[in-house]
């Protein structure tokens, strides 16, 4: 394969995965705004966390929700749990990485709230062990996983939401993570502000 036809094929493979992806998730996305407007609608909030690619994407999805999307409206309740390097050092260093959203989940989570749990694998040790104090906390899950879901899958309950990827690719399932957590803030806002389509 020459370099041009490896480059074309980049772009065969996402459109694939976003139809696949349209087909199997627009059902439990459109759950996932449901559950993030109440949650926000009765004065919860909204915490994300993941690592890397997905740290980035959690920390993108909290500053839409607290800045804004496309459209102006007030500031919506939310936390990344990623991004403070005190507390995830702090927390790394006395307790181990495994424990750097769990312990702030603990610190921070009210039932009512919304726990938005991102990871490629669905295997993050972190992650999942969020989501077990996000359970105990009495909070939803909406996890954004591929690769069959992995541990994650296998964790959540009747009452949580689960966006999983239909690829095995970091790549394409980053690449609809992105659009998802796009669609849910699109979502959140038509409600709040009124359907503009």
């Amino acid at each position: 394969m020459d370099m041009t036809s490896l480059m074309a094929s980049h772009f065969d493979d996402a459109i694939d995965t976003f139809k696949t992806s349209s087909r199997e998730l627009a059902q439990p996305l459109s759950a996932g705004v449901d559950l993030l407007f109440g949650a926000l609608a009765n004065n919860g909030k909204i915490l994300a966390c993941g690592n890397g690619g997905s740290a980035a994407d959690a920390q993108h999805f909290i500053a839409e929700l607290v800045g804004r999307f496309e459209r102006d409206r007030l500031p919506l309740a939310g936390i990344a749990l990623n991004t403070d390097t005190s507390i995830l050092t702090a927390v790394g260093n006395d307790y181990g990485f495994d424990t750097v959203f769990e312990r702030q989940v603990t610190a921070l989570g009210q039932p009512g709230d919304v726990l938005v749990a991102i990871s490629t694998s669905g295997n993050s040790s972190n992650v999942i062990r969020s989501i077990e104090a996000a359970h105990d906390r009495e909070m939803a899950v909406i996890a954004l996983t591929g690769k069959g879901g992995g541990q994650i899958g296998e964790l959540l309950t009747d009452a949580d939401i689960h966006l999983c990827v239909p690829h095995d690719r970091t790549m394409r399932i980053q690449e609809v993570h992105i659009v998802l957590l796009h669609a849910l803030c699109d979502g959140i806002d038509a409600l709040l502000l009124g359907d503009t389509l």
